[in-house]
């Protein structure tokens, strides 16, 4: 394009004279730059534009001015600074004609910033704003009209820390930022997203918490990782979210209430601040790091030295995962002590018999979370295993069974801990005939007939216990002559006996059982009275280590 189109832009333009004068006195010639040279004389630039130069001043025209809002003329005449930087802003240093703007895709400002050149439909814009008249000569440069005051870029955005030191709000956290020696990091490409507490919000803290915070790196390393979320996230995106994860790890909730956005509990109070590497929203209370969540109870017991044989049995048991598991559970917990006070050999053995070592181990664990304020307040409890634990308060100490219970409540994320100091073993179908009164005398039997020891064995046994009035009912002299007999009375106690573990629904589920004596048994339920034989069942499903009682009413005869 040739100087004569570019200067047909414009059909108002001044014909050159030979001598004309300064950019000020050639504006201050022209009516429809009145406006400009009230700003040059606001701004006092007059004698820098009188000056030698060479200048190229792009002048918007009174009309360009007119079209700023309303007071943002008047505003800008009262703002010297802000003035100069605008007016400074449409002078480009050396005479650049015409011929010469039309090379250009840029230039740059006295102000410092550039303005951008193109032609479209032939016309020359500047920025925005379009060439109206062009090659205005003075005698120190020259000058192009525009019909639109040109707008200065917005600076670009400094730093996270950058933006948030020239924010006086925001002098604490500063403040901490450097204490915390994360400057470098929140200067670096990011991006990222920061929650910042204003100094107000630092000042809502306990008394003493920000100085002891400053004085512990760690910790407020920690506090302050958990304000800044990677990645730029914007205020539209953020309404979006329910939750979001901090670079600290730990995760922060977001929700929208009455209009307004909270982080966890702390208000948003102004959102989308820029910066070269980020966004700024800004909140109204200091958040709070969550407590780390514990690991679960193979997690908790592994980081104890004191459960190390623990932690093997439950591994060697194939339990881990299972108290992995979300549970949740309680665990009574031997200490390597406990393990350590069982007979010699005993561990070893168990942990070589895979079934006995489950069914020890599961008889120390309760379904559900016991604290120790539920324990103390309970008398038994069912186990995992199916045997029941027994709970006693004595002397000021807690015991499960036998075992003291020597440190309460270690939490886990899916149960709790307790520890013990003696190794707790399933009763047995002789252990749970001792503890019940009422069975004394099928003990005295047993004990004559010799089966005792077989009855504390691996089992498993169904035992149909007769209570001691059933042996009372016997004819007179009977139960003498059986204790004195084992011959006899042994094939008697052993038809009470099924070589199965078989809890009552399994029972009521047959017609026949057959005993270890060899002979069957009948199981009816005739009318809601569940009978094995002819004698009632009054109680069931008392759960040992090595099988489950039930309590009948009558002694089974072969």
């Amino acid at each position: 394009m040739s100087l004569l189109a570019l200067s047909a832009c414009g059909k108002d333009e001044t014909p050159p004279t030979d001598n004309p004068g300064t950019i000020v006195a050639v504006a201050s010639a022209n009516a429809d730059f009145s406006t400009l040279v009230s700003a040059l004389q606001a701004a006092e630039l007059v004698d820098t534009l009188k000056g030698t130069g060479p200048f190229t001043v792009f002048a918007p025209t009174n009309a360009a001015f007119a079209k700023l809002p309303a007071g943002a003329l008047d505003a800008l005449l009262a703002d010297k600074a802000a003035l100069q930087k605008l007016l400074k802003y449409h002078v480009v240093p050396g005479k650049v004609l015409a011929a010469d703007v039309l090379k250009l895709t840029e230039a740059t400002t006295v102000e410092g910033a550039k303005i951008s050149i193109r032609v479209q439909n032939g016309a020359v814009f500047i920025n925005d704003s379009k060439v109206t008249v062009t090659d205005l000569p003075a005698s120190n440069g020259v000058i192009h009209v525009l019909d639109t005051v040109l707008s200065l870029p917005t600076p670009a955005p400094g730093t996270i820390v950058a933006v948030a030191s020239a924010n006086p709000d925001f002098s604490t956290l500063v403040s901490a930022i450097q204490a915390a020696e994360l400057v470098d990091t929140l200067n670096g490409a990011g991006p990222f997203t920061v929650l910042a507490p204003t100094n107000a919000a630092f000042n809502k803290l306990p008394a003493g918490a920000l100085t002891a915070l400053l004085a512990n790196k760690p910790a407020l390393q920690n506090l302050l990782k958990y304000h800044v979320v990677p990645g730029k996230v914007l205020a539209a995106q953020v309404v979006t979210l329910t939750e979001a994860t901090t670079v600290q790890g730990e995760k922060v909730t977001i929700r929208v209430q009455n209009g307004e956005v909270f982080i966890n509990d702390s208000k948003v109070t102004s959102t989308d601040i820029p910066a070269s590497n980020g966004v700024i929203h800004v909140i109204d209370t200091v958040l709070t790091v969550p407590a780390p969540q514990p690991g679960n109870i193979v997690e908790i017991a592994s980081g104890n030295a004191d459960f190390s044989t623990l932690v093997t049995a439950i591994q060697a048991a194939g339990l881990a995962n299972t108290l992995s598991g979300p549970g949740p559970f309680t665990v009574f917990a031997p200490t390597n002590a406990a393990f350590n006070a069982l007979p010699a050999g005993a561990l070893q053995a168990l942990l070589a018999n895979v079934p006995e070592l489950t069914k020890t181990l599961t008889y120390h664990v309760v379904a559900g979370r016991l604290d120790a304020a539920a324990v103390t307040a309970a008398t038994s409890t069912a186990s995992v295993q199916g045997a029941n634990l027994s709970f006693r308060v004595q002397n000021g100490a807690a015991y499960v069974n036998q075992a003291r219970i020597t440190i309460t409540d270690i939490a886990a994320s899916n149960g709790i801990i307790h520890a013990i100091d003696a190794v707790l073993t399933p009763p047995t179908i002789v252990d749970l005939a001792v503890a019940t009164p009422d069975l004394s005398t099928l003990v005295t039997a047993l004990t004559a007939a010799q089966l005792t020891d077989t009855l504390r064995g691996p089992g498993p046994f169904t035992v149909f216990a007769p209570v001691n009035p059933a042996f009372a009912a016997l004819p007179a002299g009977t139960l003498n002559t059986l204790l004195a007999n084992p011959n006899q009375l042994t094939p008697i106690l052993t038809y009470h006996v099924v070589p199965q573990r078989l809890l009552a629904a399994q029972v009521l589920a047959a017609t026949t059982l057959t005993t270890v004596n060899g002979s069957t048994i009948a199981v009816s339920n005739m009318g809601g009275v569940p009978r094995i034989n002819g004698a009632r069942i009054i109680a069931t499903d008392i759960i040992g280590g090595n099988g489950v009682v039930h309590l009948i009413d009558g002694v089974l005869l072969p």
